[in-house]
């Protein structure tokens, strides 16, 4: 872009312009992130009585899923899911978030 253009740019939405934000997001993020861990802390210790016919347990971790993006009050933020096997776990955190 040349200095004598009329062209405007705009401002793009994930674009972080002010150091507050940055920490908003940040901490928005850190925060999601640990309710979303305690959940499915809580949905395995609801499980652990499950088990299959060999004895192991039924519903277990399976580390983190890919980032997924939520939408905050404060900005779009990225945030891992734990994994569970054919899904059994859903945040409710992450799903009132996305709404």
């Amino acid at each position: 872009m040349t200095s004598d253009s009329t062209v405007v740019p705009l401002r793009q939405p994930d674009a972080i312009d002010d150091p507050l934000t940055a920490v908003l997001r940040a901490g928005a993020r850190r925060l999601l992130a640990e309710a979303v861990e305690a959940e499915a802390e809580a949905f395995l210790a609801a499980m652990k009585h499950l088990r299959l016919p060999d004895g192991r347990e039924r519903v277990v971790r399976h580390g983190h899923g890919p980032e997924r993006p939520v939408q905050t009050g404060i900005a779009l933020v990225l945030l891992f899911h734990p994994a569970s096997p054919a899904g059994t776990f859903a945040s409710l955190a992450r799903s009132r978030c996305a709404a």
